[in-house]
């Protein structure tokens, strides 16, 4: 495929996963629609700055305007820089300070695909309790934990709640990101007994709860914890556009008590 061509599909793709018209798009790029139909087409080939404008009106993921630019023969301008290189080092301390300002209740720091980056010693400890230490430098997928059914899955008693939400938001990453391994993510995760079913079953008729908590039981204690994630506001990296921080709240006192109750006393 010439490198024309393989621009022009690519742009076509992400148009109509952005479900937008010719007309819309060349609005918002600036451009004729003429001259939009002659990209999608490859009569027409684009200039660095064209790409640029088109995957900005797209709202393409830093890693796929790269993608775009190759496609059009040009360099990839957004870097991905290793969350530990020195030039990422005030972004990982903002990052290490919200981890500890969430103790002791857990926070973990992950990547686009649930990859765990970070965590703060509350998560070491949920982790310890619901399952038992972890090897040092054991890979930790989030995802799977909680999906695949001998991790979380055996303490969580409302699992098949958990996880029809969870699958939702892995979809529309998957629809958002456009790229293979996302997809092999959504569809690895469809695969764990019962994930299909949880997905395709109706939702509660009435919500009981503000949002939805995760119901850990383990022994006798019962933990109920809900969940924020945040993203950096203005990421120039891909390593930070797809970072995201995931704090653990619980739900009520009780639980509160029993995550304070864990930190060792000095």
């Amino acid at each position: 495929m010439s490198r024309q061509s393989s621009f022009a599909s690519r742009l076509r793709w992400w148009r109509r996963q952005r479900a937008i018209s010719q007309l819309d798009l060349a609005g918002r790029a600036g451009i004729s629609q003429r001259h939009l139909s002659f990209l999608e087409l490859g009569r027409a080939s684009p200039s660095r700055d064209m790409v640029m404008r088109l995957a900005d009106a797209l709202d393409v993921p830093l890693r796929q305007h790269n993608a775009l630019l190759i496609a059009a023969g040009f360099a990839p301008v957004w870097r991905q820089t290793d969350l530990a290189a020195p030039e990422l080092g005030e972004v990982s301390r903002a990052l290490d300070y919200m981890l500890a300002q969430q103790e002791p209740f857990p926070a973990v720091a992950v990547d686009r695909h649930w990859n765990l980056l970070r965590s703060n010693a509350g998560a070491v400890r949920l982790v310890e309790f619901l399952v038992g230490p972890l090897a040092p430098g054991t890979a930790v997928n989030l995802a799977d934990a909680l999906v695949a059914p001998d991790v979380l899955r055996p303490h969580l008693l409302n699992w098949a709640e958990v996880v029809r939400y969870f699958i939702r938001s892995v979809e529309a990453d998957a629809a958002a990101d456009g790229v293979p391994e996302t997809a092999a993510l959504y569809e690895r995760l469809l695969g764990y007994r019962g994930v299909r079913e949880a997905v395709s079953a109706p939702p509660a008729e009435a919500a009981m709860t503000p949002v939805l908590p995760m119901h850990f039981r383990k022994g006798n204690t019962d933990l109920r914890l809900f969940t924020t994630i945040a993203t950096l506001g203005t990421p120039q990296d891909i390593t930070l556009q797809e970072l995201r921080i995931e704090c653990f709240f619980p739900m009520d006192e009780e639980t509160a008590d029993i995550l304070r109750g864990w930190v060792p006393q000095s």
